[in-house]
């Protein structure tokens, strides 16, 4: 059945006397799942995607259409196939048909000012505040519904502005994911101004997720194997961490380039 399965999806991604190249995309500011450089998709996301489904006879072009709502939107409307790594809620699970397997798991916490926090015990501490968030964000359907009714959102296309407002006090907080915070903020040299909060918000899931009712969902159940292995052996540990290294080699590089021209 699965080969069948695999079969079809061959077929319907195929142009007449050639393989069709699936395109994917992926969150342009969340290092180490996924992040863009030079105009490029990188991170473990984007990386375990493309070997996965080049194991099912699939190629993959990573794509980078700038802010992740561009990117939900690409593969909503078809003219995308994949997005690499993506949380579960309810508004996507009607567009989005996703992997039952995680890719990684995503405890959020709290970036602030140092010389602005506050105690936050539960979300009710956050009543009033301003958040800073990318366009398409989402932290599960309950905090959403939350922050819609009892916070003042400023939402925008990039990471490193909504740092950057968080440095210069425009938002009272930043909700990010833990190892993508401390990557950002230490990469940007802002780690002795912004500090994470102790008590994590909530704890999401990224997955897998292909256009519902694309011929690709056929394949979701052989992309949930592999991940259940690549977890089993600490595989995707050991690659998050890679890629996280990966991150801040690349600001190190970028700061030799600086010097040398000036």
């Amino acid at each position: 059945m699965m080969r069948f399965l695999f079969a079809l999806v061959l077929g319907v991604c195929a142009l007449p006397g050639q393989a069709r190249e699936l395109i994917a995309c992926g969150h342009p500011a969340y290092p180490p799942v996924s992040w863009v450089a030079n105009g490029e998709l990188r991170g473990l996301a984007p990386t375990l995607v493309r070997e996965l489904f080049a194991e099912l006879g699939l190629s993959v072009r990573l794509e980078a259409f700038g802010n992740w709502k561009r990117c939900l939107l690409e593969v909503r409307e078809g003219r995308a196939d994949i997005v690499v790594a993506a949380y579960r809620n309810r508004e996507r699970e009607r567009q989005f048909a996703f992997s039952l397997q995680h890719v990684v798991a995503d405890p959020i916490v709290l970036f602030v000012r140092r010389d602005r926090q506050f105690a936050f015990d539960d979300w009710e501490d956050l009543r009033g505040r301003t958040v800073g968030l990318l366009l398409g964000d989402s932290f599960g359907e309950r905090f959403d519904r939350f922050a819609a009714a009892n916070l003042r959102i400023e939402r925008v296309s990039s990471g490193r502005q909504n740092l950057g407002k968080l440095v210069l006090g425009r938002i009272d907080f930043m909700p990010v994911g833990m190892h993508s915070g401390h990557l950002q903020s230490r990469r940007q040299g802002q780690e002795q101004v912004l500090v994470q909060l102790p008590q994590t918000l909530v704890t999401e899931y990224y997955h897998v997720a292909v256009r519902k009712g694309s011929a690709l969902e056929a394949v979701l159940p052989e992309i949930d194997r592999r991940l259940a292995e690549l977890h089993a052996d600490g595989s995707i540990a050991r690659r998050l961490q890679e890629q996280a290294d990966l991150y801040l080699a690349e600001a190190a590089d970028a700061d030799g380039i600086d010097a040398a021209l000036d």
